[in-house]
This record gives C-alpha cells, sequence and structure tokens, in this order.
C-alpha cells in the first residue's frame, strides 16, 4: 500500500471534520421546525441525516476497531438535540482523525470481517476499499444536508474537497 494512499487517507478524516463543522453551522441557523421536518430525504430530514451519519460512523468505527457502541439501526436517534447532536459529532470526528491517522500501511493493507446492519451477512474485505466507501458515504449524506438545507431558503456551505485542500495549501485549516 503506497504512502499516497495513506496520506489521502489521512486528508480525507480531516476533510471529514471541516465539512460538518460547517454543515452544522449552516444547520444550528435553522429554526427548530425547519431542522426536524420531513423534507422527503431517506432520513426525512436534516435531524434524521445528521443522525444516520452518526450511527453509521460508530457502526464503521466498531468494525474497524472493535470498540465503541454500534447502533442496531440505521434511522436511529441517537441525540435529540442539535447542540447534543453536534458535540457528538465533534468527538466522533477527532476519533476518526486519531484512528485514520494512526493507521500504517500494514493496517491499511489488512482485511475487516464484520455483520452487516440491516441483514445477518457476515462480510470480510479489504480494508483501503471500506474506507473509501465510508468516506464516499458522508459525502453523500452531506450532499443531501446540502440540498435540504437549500430547498429550506437557505445558504448551504461550501463543502468541496478542492476547497479544503486550497485552505491546507494556505495554511488556513
Amino acid at each position: 500500500m503506497s504512502g499516497l494512499l495513506k496520506k489521502h487517507f489521512d486528508m480525507l478524516a480531516r476533510y471529514n471534520a471541516w465539512a460538518n463543522v460547517r454543515l452544522f453551522e449552516a444547520a444550528g441557523n435553522l429554526p427548530d421546525a425547519d431542522y426536524r421536518a420531513d423534507r422527503g430525504a431517506f432520513f426525512r430530514s436534516v435531524h434524521g441525516t445528521l443522525n444516520h451519519l452518526l450511527v453509521t460512523d460508530r457502526v464503521w468505527m466498531r468494525r474497524f476497531t472493535g470498540e465503541g457502541d454500534a447502533p442496531d439501526r440505521l434511522d436511529a436517534i441517537l441525540c435529540e438535540s442539535l447542540d447534543e447532536l453536534r458535540r457528538a459529532r465533534e468527538m466522533e470526528d477527532a476519533r476518526i482523525v486519531r484512528y485514520v491517522t494512526g493507521l500504517d500501511k500494514a493496517a491499511l493493507a489488512g482485511v475487516i470481517t464484520y455483520r452487516r446492519v440491516s441483514t445477518p451477512e457476515v462480510l470480510t474485505q479489504p480494508l483501503a476499499p471500506a474506507l473509501a466507501h465510508w468516506f464516499n458515504h458522508h459525502a453523500h449524506h452531506r450532499g443531501q444536508v446540502h440540498a435540504l438545507l437549500t430547498g429550506l431558503g437557505r445558504q448551504a456551505p461550501e463543502l468541496d474537497l478542492l476547497i479544503f485542500q486550497r485552505l491546507v495549501d494556505r495554511g488556513l485549516v
């Protein structure tokens, strides 16, 4: 496993935390009724989708590390308030950054075995593609929240990886 792939995953872990901060700032500007409104998204609302991201992060971190709580439902609401969810999100993002940046090339070349949440299947797969899926999953659902924000007539933050990379290059992140 090349050092370039290691650097790439380290960057994605840091980008993930940065993008989540920006998204939570925007969600914090919503009236509670809009934040919780069923807007037809897969996890219904901004609140439901942000909770889903925390759920899946805990599920995947349990798979990766063998540690932590892993909810047994993908639509679980782990935190009722936005402030509580934001604190949990910040803690989980710090955990993700520590985990990913702590991986070495040998670990990245390894495999994981886990049971799916929605079915009893047990799967084994290489770690690196699982990490790639996980970071892609983040972007997918953050995009849904972004669309919900704009659908509510709100300004949604720029979340492009390229923006993050430019800020890093300028020493601003």
